[in-house]
């Protein structure tokens, strides 16, 4: 690799910018916070710059040099030229590099709901009753590219979770997770009827754990119980109670967390009835 310190001119950030062929997502918020960092002169160079690849495209800075395009004046820059490609998952930039940036950067659709999807499968796996905030929660932008490696059917699941989530506000996180891994566990069963009848609820006579679970989550969205509308963690804990049951053949009239409450297992048990209306 080779460093330089250049005066970098809004001319030659514009120039440099049509180099970014394969960058994250440009935040407009993080752009105008440092161009406006540059006018009020607190810009200092530091070892923090840009950086061009083996291939002299820009993998590192963006927003730095879109700053100084918008702010319109020079500053100094240091400048890395031959930086491994490899190396955009480590990297520190004007922004931090999310999960949701890594992914995108690796070309995958949906990254903002599949890096969520993939970090709560993370902690479901290795720590599915622990709480899901906090510094013990953080997940690496590497692990979120080996658990897709590993769990790449958690693409196919985040389309079952998105449109549960826009039928009854379960968090697209929770769904795509519960979706995943029961389908995982139990690929003998078909879950076409479950996904229908908590989208729509149709035809489900009240205790019907695919009613209970639709109507359990669209009570926390209109906020008619003083539990969190958005914790991950407790909705997959109810779509978890909710299937096991529907696979079991049980009712359920009312979903609620115990303190302390575990995570359930996924019932390896089957009802003749399921069994006959999924073949």
């Amino acid at each position: 690799m080779r460093m330089e310190v250049l005066h970098v001119s809004p001319e030659l950030a514009a120039k440099w910018l049509t180099r970014n062929t394969n960058n994250r997502p440009l935040s407009k918020n993080t752009v105008q916070q440092l161009a406006d960092q540059i006018q009020r002169g607190e810009w200092q160079l530091t070892h923090q710059g840009i950086a061009f690849d083996e291939d002299d495209v820009l993998i590192d800075g963006q927003h730095r040099l879109a700053a100084i395009v918008k702010a319109g004046l020079t500053v100094p820059l240091t400048v890395t030229h031959g930086v491994p490609r490899t190396a955009f998952t480590v990297m520190d930039t004007g922004r931090k590099r999310t999960g949701r940036d890594a992914l995108a950067l690796a070309g995958e659709t949906n990254a903002t709901h599949l890096a969520a999807a993939l970090r709560g499968l993370h902690l479901y796996l290795h720590a599915p009753n622990s709480a899901w905030s906090g510094s013990s929660s953080v997940t690496s932008n590497d692990q979120l590219l080996v658990m897709l490696e590993k769990h790449p059917g958690i693409r196919d699941a985040l389309s079952h979770g998105i449109a549960l989530n826009r039928a009854c506000r379960i968090t697209v996180t929770a769904a795509t997770i519960g979706w995943y891994v029961t389908t995982e566990a139990r690929p003998d069963i078909d879950q076409s009827s479950w996904q229908d009848g908590v989208i729509t609820g149709a035809r489900l006579e009240p205790g019907d754990p695919r009613l209970t679970l639709r109507n359990t989550m669209l009570s926390l969205a209109a906020g008619k119980t003083h539990r969190r509308h958005d914790d991950s963690r407790e909705h997959l804990l109810y779509y978890l109670k909710s299937w096991n049951a529907w696979v079991e053949g049980r009712t359920i009239k009312l979903l609620r967390r115990s303190p302390n409450e575990t995570m359930p297992r996924i019932s390896n048990q089957s009802t003749a009835a399921l069994a006959d209306s999924d073949a």
